[in-house]
């Protein structure tokens, strides 16, 4: 697993986190509204509250209710949008929420796929991004860390060094 983070010209609200425990490795990937401290400290608050929500137990669905009311608890209008994935390591199944996030996009047999999830809470606003197959499929022999960084290389060349957004990329193997 590994996950490459390009910020912005600009302060950002980007973040990648997991974890890896006995039984699960769980993983989110949020971006808070707006370029400018604000969406730093609220980026920030939305993954404490996910982290608090996870260490007690919780289901995907109730880490976002979570990190929803510490956000609306301490003030904050803003939003974040986000994706939760918590694979078991003791039979494989997945459970996935979004949270008006672009789709992730799975490779299989050199195939690219966006995965969709069986709750989408898309109440919340966000750009979706279209598929960029033909570079992952490219970066499939890589280590995950190198398939990161390549992706993320990719970005900052196609906006020719100045991102108006932070870009997040998390590659799971």
């Amino acid at each position: 697993m590994a996950g490459a983070l390009e910020p912005a010209d600009h302060v950002g609200g980007d973040t990648f986190d997991y974890v890896i425990d006995r039984d699960t490795v769980q993983l989110s990937v949020t971006d808070a509204m707006g370029h400018d401290v604000d969406s730093a400290l609220l980026a920030t608050l939305a993954v404490g509250a996910l982290r608090r929500a996870r260490r007690t137990g919780a289901g995907l669905a109730e880490q976002a209710r979570q990190a929803d009311q510490a956000m609306r608890e301490h003030g904050r209008q803003s939003y974040v949008t986000g994706q939760l994935l918590r694979i078991s390591l003791i039979d494989g199944r997945t459970e996935f929420i979004s949270a008006c996030h672009p789709w992730p996009l799975r490779m299989r047999n050199g195939h690219v796929q966006e995965i969709t999830p069986k709750v989408d809470t898309s109440h919340l606003l966000g750009p979706v991004a279209g598929p960029a197959a033909d570079l992952i499929v490219g970066t499939r022999a890589l280590h995950p860390r190198e398939a990161a960084r390549t992706l993320i290389a990719a970005i900052v060349d196609a906006n020719h060094g100045h991102l108006q957004d932070d870009a997040t990329v998390m590659c799971l193997d």
